[in-house]
Order: C-alpha cells, then structure tokens, then sequence
C-alpha cells in the first residue's frame, strides 16, 4: 500500500533543512525553539495541510514580527526549499501578508517558480478583484511558465482542494483576458490550466465558455485541444451547442439495439461485460460520440448517473457490434453499494438503451 501523503512530506529531514536555510539567511533564527514549537503535540496525527499550516505559523513565532523582514528571508531560501513543503511559503503570505498587498503580491510570484501559489492568491482575489485581476493579467506575459501558469492557475473559479472564488463564479469576465493572452502559450502545461480554467466556468457560465470556444476552435492545434478539454464537462452532459462544436450532430438516424450484459448480477469487486449494437441507418457516414452512464446507488439509497466514454469516431452506413468491461473494483475514490443499478448507452449526448441489474456482495 502506498505511503500516506502526510508521511511523505514534512519529514524529520526536510523540517531540519527549513531551519537549516533560514538560519543561512537569518542570524537571529532560534532554530531550536522552531524545532520544538513544530514537533509539538499531535504533530504525527496532522493531515498534510494541518501540517502545512502548522509549520506556517511556527516559522511566524520564530521569525521577526515584522512581516516585510520576514519575508525577505522566506524569499531568500525560496530556491531551496523543494517538494509540498515549498507551499508553507506562500501560505505565510496568505496567512500574514493581506495587509502588505504590493509586497505579498510580488512574493508569491516569486513563490511559485518553486512550488505554487494558486491557493494562496484566492483570499485577495475575494478581497478586491479587479486589483488582484489586473496584476494576474500582467503575470500571463511573464517568462517563466510557472508564473503563466499562476495567472490561469490562480483564478480558477472552482480550483479543487482550494476555496471558490465565489465573485468570479457569478462574472468570469476579468478571466478571459487571461485566456485569451495564454492560448497559444508556448508551455503544455500553461494552456492545460487555460482549458482547466474554461471547464470551471463551463459549469456556471456555460454560455461565456461555448462562445470562446467557438470563436477558437479551428484556428490552431493548440486551441483545438484547449476547447475539447475545456468542453468535457459540457460534452459529458449531453450540451447540444458543444457537440455540434465537434461535429457530433443529430441521432435520429442512429440507433443502439440489443444492450446484453453478461450476468444480471454482479458481485462488487469483479466486472460487468456488456455489448450492444449500434446501427447508422444515414446514408453518409456519421461522427459519434459514444458513451455508457452507470447508474450507482449511493450511501443515500438513490441512484446517481456517472458518464464513461467509449469512442469518438467517424461510422459509415452500418451495423457495428460494440463490447465493454466496467468494474466495480471498490477504490478510495469511489465505493459501491449494493442494489440495482442501472446502465444506459449514450449517443452523441441522448440515453437510448438501458438495462437493470443486480449489484451484491
């Protein structure tokens, strides 16, 4: 089993290598009373941000009061400070620095050349949008692409693990010049981020997204791949503007016949074998867009729709035979409960055919 998170990280050794790079840079460092104040009780039972924070407010008591000279040094042994523990830096800025706007806005540009910001810069965000906004806006012409990445990164109206940017939920308008300035950036993992961004507002401003998306698709490689990464979400629910985007238009000449699950019932931990035939009565091949929605029960005892893709192809006049495997192997991310369930074939957005069966134990 893989080691927990919170084991691999803020470790004996990295801890000593924090104290050991601030007393480089800081004579008054008590590195004994930082060691003590970190390993106090519960220190091994915190969760990986507990101790994050934990370690945030430690290098407060033992660093000057002053919060500008403080961070001088935390900017100082920046570059030297590797892996998750990187991230204390700019939650020392989120923390203490919301009073020192020009300054922790500086220092978590800095910050995140060597971990990320992306969490920290939310709390001003909330504070005064359009200042936070336009200071992003000038970190997406920066050259070093962690800090374009920031800028997309840091404003991502539903960034998991992160708090929501409830203001830019409602108006993502001072995020799309951000886009805009990094859709063709020259860095994959720049314009991952811009179309990670888009599935964000995808799904409170379907409309600002499906517009953009239009507008770029069919210019370049690279916001061809941004407007289908950014269109998961939209595809996935079956949003018509979005498939017609990709070409995957009307199903009154497709039909799906003959959905056969291998068993009626099926034990959790073991899979589902299922076929079906799918038919293009057109006379002119077809773009489909095929996809199965299982139905799990919940905790609740209510059934809940999940959408796995099968194929994204063109299909000549035809009669095709289409099998899949689904498991219901339990994972930390998903449980299974037993009861009927439920399986639906998709095509280009609309449930044709469906069937019930039995999950047990």
């Amino acid at each position: 089993m893989a080691e927990a998170l919170k084991n691999q990280y803020f470790t004996n050794k990295s801890i000593q290598k924090f104290a050991d790079e601030i007393s480089k840079e800081y004579s008054g460092f008590d590195d004994k009373k930082f060691l003590k104040l970190v390993y106090s009780k519960n220190w091994k039972a915190k969760e990986l941000k507990e101790k994050m924070y934990h370690v945030t407010n430690c290098l407060y008591a033992t660093l000057p009061k002053d919060y500008l000279t403080a961070l001088e040094t935390l900017i100082k042994i920046a570059p030297r400070i590797k892996g998750f523990e990187a991230m204390v830096l700019p939650d020392y800025v989120e923390t203490y620095g919301m009073g020192y706007w020009d300054k922790s806005l500086a220092a978590l540009k800095e910050f995140t050349k060597y971990s990320s910001s992306e969490f920290a810069i939310r709390p001003f965000i909330i504070a005064d949008v359009k200042k936070a906004m336009k200071y992003m806006f000038q970190l997406a012409s920066a050259d070093n692409e962690h800090v374009r990445r920031f800028a997309s990164e840091g404003c991502r109206p539903r960034l998991p693990w992160a708090m929501a940017l409830p203001n830019l939920k409602k108006d993502p308008s001072a995020i799309i010049p951000i886009l805009e300035k990094l859709k063709n950036d020259e860095s994959e993992y720049v314009r991952r981020s811009v179309s990670n961004n888009l599935n964000d507002i995808s799904k409170d401003n379907p409309g600002v997204v499906l517009d953009l998306c239009e507008k770029w698709y069919g210019k370049t490689k690279n916001t061809d791949w941004i407007v289908k990464h950014a269109c998961r979400s939209l595809l996935k629910s079956g949003n018509k503007k979005a498939l017609l985007i990709f070409g995957f238009g009307d199903t009154k000449n497709l039909e799906i016949e003959t959905l056969k699950l291998d068993k009626t019932t099926v034990k959790i931990d073991s899979d589902l074998q299922f076929s079906f035939k799918l038919l293009n009565n057109d006379k002119k091949p077809a773009k489909i867009r095929l996809e199965y929605c299982m139905y799990f029960i919940k905790a609740n005892r209510k059934l809940s729709g999940k959408i796995f893709q099968i194929s994204e192809k063109q299909y000549k006049t035809g009669e095709y035979t289409i099998k899949k495997k689904h498991s219901f192997k339990n994972r930390t991310t998903r449980k299974h409960y037993a009861g009927k369930h439920k399986i639906s074939i998709v095509v280009n957005g609309v449930e044709q055919k469906e069937m019930m069966f039995d999950l047990c134990l």
